[in-house]
């Protein structure tokens, strides 16, 4: 593919201008060039949103296998527990087993919700679940054994297996961290994993803060399963979760151990930057979302400092403003459902795909969809990243750029 090799002048940025040193650092990211961590904390020291935001949209079309192209990837989102062991002090999808939102889903049931997808042209099935419950719960335990079960990830190794045996649906999985050996066996009947790193910043553990009691969230626990999973090569989803509480410098810090992890494996297939939404009830129902503005800044420095990774914001967080997001370089809407709600933001609905689809349109681009599973691993020769099982069923639905046919969705 061609890539554009700017000139030195600031003529390239319609006549915005900047530090000459934000200026290098730009040009040189345009190029393809890795900026350091340093140079990241001074663009987002810098005044010039506008700029990075340029920058960053046009290494979006450059590094783009299709540069007019935005995914997104029609989903049923099967909230199969949750009962969790961590406690966020942001989170209203843990549920404890006395309430009455609380969920323990029946393979039947589970089947049956896939079945509905298939009818609606589905080709994910997102398994979400609560951290480990079973080691903080009974109810879970007890679950679990009428299961046939000693683990929750036991169980969704069963699940997945039925439901891509049964309905062709593709399993995408996050129940957050997990064990290599864990891993390997979800491997088997998953198109890809998923886990949100959210932030590498332990500051976040400490008392009074948002991670304190939740175990699984420590930066250490979840960097070592993106390490895992690269050594297994799973296409792995992860992202940040932005306006907890964390920095400027954490943030960057957080984008630059995913690049890293990234570097020596090159199993990341997605990276969610995902805004944070205060919820009633919860401690930090009254601490503010982060700035459109500052969010606009922080994906354009994803994108700059990730470079051709794809980068995902959901559409139904930003239900008036998604489409700017376009603008600062990202290039996937995520999961979107036409049957389930998204249970970890009930209070936001996905907006419809033609929606979406229109939104897309208008920004220049056009909306594909994708399978669980980005088209770069599918389609390369004897691929490590795609199972025997996963291989059978991804073959059904694409075309010859690895993207779902259009017949299939439409």
């Amino acid at each position: 593919m061609d890539v554009i090799k700017p000139r030195r002048e600031k003529m390239l940025f319609n006549d915005l201008v900047s530090t000459a040193s934000v200026q290098e650092t730009l040009f040189r990211s345009i190029e393809g060039k890795s900026i350091s961590k340093t140079e990241a904390y001074e663009l987002f020291r810098s005044c010039e949103d506008k700029l990075i935001i340029s920058c960053a949209r046009k290494i979006r079309n450059n590094v783009s296998t299709n540069s007019k192209v935005v995914t997104y990837s029609r989903k049923i989102f099967v909230d199969l527990t949750n009962l969790c062991r961590d406690s966020c002090s942001y989170c209203t999808y843990k549920k404890d087993p006395y309430s009455e939102a609380a969920r323990m889903m029946k393979p039947s049931e589970v089947i049956a919700l896939a079945e509905v997808g298939k009818r609606f042209r589905c080709t994910e099935a997102l398994l979400v679940t609560g951290e480990r419950p079973e080691q903080k719960y009974i109810q879970a335990r007890d679950w679990l054994k009428s299961l046939g079960h000693t683990s929750t990830v036991e169980y969704v190794a069963e699940i997945c297996e039925e439901v891509l045996k049964k309905t062709g649906l593709l399993p995408h999985t996050n129940a957050g961290s997990l064990t290599k050996k864990e891993m390997s066996l979800l491997k088997r009947n998953n198109a890809s994993l998923g886990m949100m790193l959210e932030t590498t910043s332990q500051r976040l553990t400490k008392e009074n803060m948002p991670h304190n009691h939740a175990p699984s969230k420590n930066p250490k626990v979840r960097l070592r399963t993106l390490e895992d999973a690269g050594q297994l090569k799973i296409p792995f989803t992860t992202g940040l979760l932005l306006g907890i509480g964390e920095n400027s410098e954490e943030i960057i810090d957080s984008l630059f151990a995913i690049k890293e992890v990234n570097k020596k494996y090159g199993h990341i297939q997605e990276v969610i930057l995902q805004n944070f939404m205060p919820k009633p009830g919860t401690p930090m129902e009254n601490t503010s979302s982060i700035g459109l503005d500052q969010f606009l800044k922080i994906v354009a420095l994803a994108r700059i400092i990730l470079q051709d990774v794809n980068i995902q914001v959901p559409p139904n967080l930003n239900p008036d403003v998604f489409g700017s997001f376009l603008d600062a370089g990202i290039n996937d809407w995520g999961g979107i459902s036409p049957v389930t709600i998204d249970h970890v933001n009930p209070e936001f609905p996905w907006p419809t795909i033609e929606a979406v689809k229109s939104v897309t349109l208008k920004k220049g681009y056009t909306l594909r969809a994708r399978l669980p599973i980005y088209p770069e691993f599918i389609l390369k020769s004897n691929s490590e990243y795609v199972s025997d099982a996963i291989k059978v069923h991804t073959e059904q639905f694409i075309d010859s750029a690895g993207l779902v046919r259009e017949d299939l969705v439409n």
